[in-house]
């Protein structure tokens, strides 16, 4: 369901496992991050009625979720650190911006599927977590949030496809699905969730 091309090594678990607190901190504003690029879609395409009313459920989802992860950082008496840099995330964008001189149909196809992939890759991380990770509470969470990323990624996607009819959004997708199999080689070895 997914189209990732490559599947996280299990073995990551056990990387994430030795740090609890840096993966919910990671985990954290990863969930901000993902509020704030909603927002910003919104901003950005506010002439579309159906996609900004969808995105200001998924932006509150989202800030929902950074919520669910701060309050189990603060029951265990870790400590909310600061913001990380999302190496993934960084290289992911650099697709987005290949090729200027884009309309803004094209831009924003272009981050509705830069969207959906970030959303694919969690998706298939937190089932990795919730099949794996020893933790019960943690692994039932992980399950739980799961569910919503699929949904996340079936809405960025559906709206590409949407609002990109008069673009090749299927080639530009599978474009973008080998972009980040090449570079998700390069991951999987820190306790973040992209890393």
């Amino acid at each position: 369901m997914l189209h990732l091309k490559l599947e996280t090594d299990p073995r990551w678990v056990t990387i994430v496992e030795s740090n609890l607190e840096e993966i919910l901190t990671d985990h954290a504003w990863c969930e901000q991050k993902a509020a704030t690029n909603a927002i910003t879609i919104i901003t950005l395409n506010n002439e579309h009625e159906e996609l900004v009313t969808e995105l200001i459920k998924l932006a509150q989802e989202e800030l929902e979720h950074f919520q669910m992860v701060h309050d189990i950082i603060k029951e265990r008496g870790y400590t909310l650190g600061r913001e990380r840099k999302d190496h993934y995330v960084n290289q992911l964008f650099k697709f987005t911006r290949e090729g200027g001189n884009k309309t803004r149909t094209e831009a924003m196809v272009d981050r509705l599927l830069f969207s959906a992939m970030i959303e694919a890759r969690s998706c298939e991380r937190f089932k990795l977590l919730s099949e794996r990770i020893k933790d019960e509470k943690l692994s039932k969470f992980y399950r739980e949030l799961m569910i919503s990323e699929a949904g996340h990624y079936t809405t960025f996607l559906g709206f590409a496809r949407k609002y990109g009819k008069d673009l090749d959004v299927e080639k530009r997708w599978q474009d973008l699905v080998a972009f980040e199999g090449k570079i998700i080689k390069g991951y999987g070895k820190q306790e973040t969730i992209h890393g």
